[in-house]
This record gives C-alpha cells, sequence and structure tokens, in this order.
C-alpha cells in the first residue's frame, strides 16, 4: 500500500519534529511498504494513498471536519429539494441515487478503529454513533480476535527486529 503522513503541506521541511522523525522512519522501514511522503487534508478523499498515517489530535480534526462538511451539503440539498415543486419532482427521480450515496457515506457502517501498540484488543466507537455504530465497531472488534491481529503484528515486529524479511501473509494483507 502506498502511505502518507498528514501534514500541513507536502513539502519536506513543514510539520513538527514527530511528523518529520516519523516520515524519516517510515523512508528507510523495511516494511512492505511504498512511503509517498506528506499530504495535505485534500488528498485524503483524492485517493492520493491507501493509508494515512496522523496522530489523533491532527486526525480527530481531519475526521469531524470531514463530517461537518458532509452534514452541510446534505441540509444544502434538502433544502434544495425542498424549494419549488420542481425540486421535489427532482427529488423523487434522484432518490434511489441519493439513497445509495447515503448508505456509502454512512459513518456508522464504518464505526471502529483499532488502537495500535496495546496488548490487547481496543477498538475505539464514535461517541455520536448509535446501536448500528456501536455494532459494527463490535464487528471490527470480533474480526481483529477471529483473524489473530496482535499475534501477527507481534510476529512481523520480531521479523523486522531480526533484519528478516516481512512474511507473504504481511505482504497480502
Amino acid at each position: 500500500p502506498t502511505v502518507g503522513i498528514l501534514n500541513i503541506g507536502s513539502e519536506e521541511l513543514k510539520g513538527n519534529d514527530a511528523v518529520r522523525g516519523a516520515a524519516n522512519l517510515l523512508r528507510s522501514t523495511k516494511l512492505p511498504i511504498r512511503f509517498h511522503g506528506f499530504i495535505e487534508g485534500n488528498d485524503i478523499t483524492e485517493g492520493t494513498v491507501d493509508v494515512v498515517v496522523t496522530d489523533g489530535f491532527s486526525g480527530n480534526i481531519a475526521l469531524k471536519t470531514a463530517e461537518g462538511t458532509a452534514k452541510l451539503y446534505s441540509s444544502f440539498l434538502r433544502e434544495a429539494f425542498q424549494s419549488s415543486l420542481l425540486a421535489k419532482l427532482g427529488y423523487l427521480l434522484a432518490r434511489p441515487a441519493l439513497t445509495k450515496v447515503k448508505l456509502r457515506t454512512d459513518p456508522r457502517r464504518y464505526n471502529g478503529a483499532m488502537f495500535l501498540g496495546l496488548n490487547g484488543i481496543a477498538v475505539k466507537s464514535h461517541g455520536g454513533t448509535d446501536a448500528l455504530g456501536f455494532a459494527n465497531a463490535v464487528g471490527v472488534a470480533i474480526d481483529l480476535v477471529t483473524h489473530g491481529f496482535n499475534d501477527r503484528i507481534k510476529e512481523e515486529f520480531a521479523r523486522l527486529k531480526a533484519g528478516e524479511e516481512p512474511s507473504a501473509q504481511a505482504v497480502a494483507g
């Protein structure tokens, strides 16, 4: 996968010491990744990289900004479709497509982010979610346990420390 670090600019001199240090580590890693370098907020939705690395503070800001923007556009669409009889008719025609977009962008369906660096499974759920979101977060935790995620991470770190190449399973994901 391609990996990028969220930063205030794509130039190598930008960012704080921790961000630049993380970039140096990823540039020299033996992990089976392609390190892209620094990315900016717009790169997240453009798909510039497969994996965005960020600290919790910046990542939370980026996530909540994206969520807020989605809610803003949803309210704009709702107002526009209620603005006239013709707009209401347009909504009836567009409703199946809008329902697909709503399902695809529903954060409850993707709820549950894993914390790494722990000796157990810990999944963070969005505090504002409902039963569906919590159920999906529990599903993420179940998948991590079922597939031996922590043991695989420990094995791969041991390989890296020993200077070995990553296993085929790690490369395949």
